[in-house]
């Protein structure tokens, strides 16, 4: 098992927002500083144009950053086939300058649903080839961000993408930029490139045994290449002491965000609804099979509500199984 020390972090309602009606920025602000004081150690937020509408994340995230001083912020996940490359390395680049290590990036290459497919079509991104594409992308970026030093090549030549003066671009904060993580699932291929091009892995596997073999399999062929990857966790918890309610509350949430039940979505992504003690000990399961940063998205159209209980209760059970960290450490 990694002897990274654990974390855990609070995704920001940017799509609850929306779904809502919503696109204030101020109390996005509100649950950062929020966040950071009840002890969470890192704030996320998602990406989607159209298919699941929401207020852009690297913006939200360098808000969020300014307003804060320790906690790490990190986008779960960002799509980077819906900017122009070059585009999403300058952005990424000019957010490192505000978060400085505190920055990590989940990346995605697109979820699997119609809606996602419209999505690239709309910026005319192909959704074909779309995993290739994301790789080729992140090498681009990790290129740009190098290009300045002494004898790193300042042109990028791919299959889908060619540019050249990469130094003329803003370089990142930290050298080389920030960590990349694969949010992903646990199929071999998936997990070969996990292992070989990003510094993380961030599944939603419902499945914790599943979760263990995967984490355990990418172990073992990162070690091969002399790489070590960060294990994460995408899940999404309800809490509420009446478990009938928290069910409740958790399917009126995914019919929402989704279009979908619960009983289809819970088959692909890692769902937990009851009691905060209840949330704590199915997320610990992930935590005693190698799980290193836990991302809880509260799955409920009203997070704040649940915040704080899950901070004073789930957040020191989860902690307990595990070597932790304090608030917003700089590390991934």
């Amino acid at each position: 098992m990694s002897a990274e020390p654990l974390r855990i972090g609070f995704q920001l309602p940017t799509r609850e927002q929306a779904i809502k009606g919503s696109y204030a920025a101020a109390p996005l602000l509100d649950l950062a500083r929020q966040a950071e004081a009840l002890g969470f150690d890192s704030l996320w937020a998602g990406d989607s144009l159209t298919a699941r509408p929401r207020l852009d994340p690297l913006v939200i995230l360098s808000a969020a950053a300014a307003a804060t001083r320790r906690i790490t912020v990190g986008t779960a996940a960002l799509t980077p086939a819906l900017r122009h490359p070059l585009i999403g390395a300058n952005m990424i680049a000019s957010l490192s300058h505000v978060a400085a290590d505190r920055l990590i990036l989940g990346l995605g290459s697109g979820f699997p649903m119609a809606e996602t497919e419209e999505e690239f079509a709309s910026v005319g991104a192909s959704f074909q080839g779309r995993v290739g594409r994301l790789d080729e992308i992140t090498a681009l970026w990790r290129t740009a961000w190098r290009s300045g030093q002494d004898g790193e090549p300042t042109e990028f030549e791919g299959k889908f993408w060619q540019a050249e003066h990469l130094d003329r671009l803003p370089a990142p904060a930290v050298p080389g930029g920030p960590p990349l993580w694969l949010a992903g699932s646990d199929t071999p291929k998936v997990l070969a490139r996990a292992a070989a091009r990003y510094d993380g892995w961030l599944p939603f596997l419902p499945d914790v045994d599943a979760y263990a073999r995967a984490r355990r399999r990418i172990d073992e062929l990162a070690a091969e290449a002399g790489r070590t990857v960060t294990p994460a966790l995408y899940a999404t918890v309800t809490v509420n002491s009446s478990e009938p309610a928290a069910k409740a509350e958790l399917e009126h949430y995914i019919s929402h965000y989704y279009g979908r039940s619960l009983e289809q979505m819970s088959s692909i992504q890692a769902y937990a609804w009851g009691s905060a003690e209840k949330c704590a000990e199915w997320l610990g399961g992930y935590v005693r099979a190698g799980a290193r940063h836990l991302v809880v998205r509260i799955g409920s159209l009203e997070p704040e509500s649940q915040l704080k209980e899950i901070a004073e209760v789930l957040l020191p059970a989860v902690r307990a199984l595990g070597p932790s960290t304090t608030v917003g450490s700089k590390q991934p």
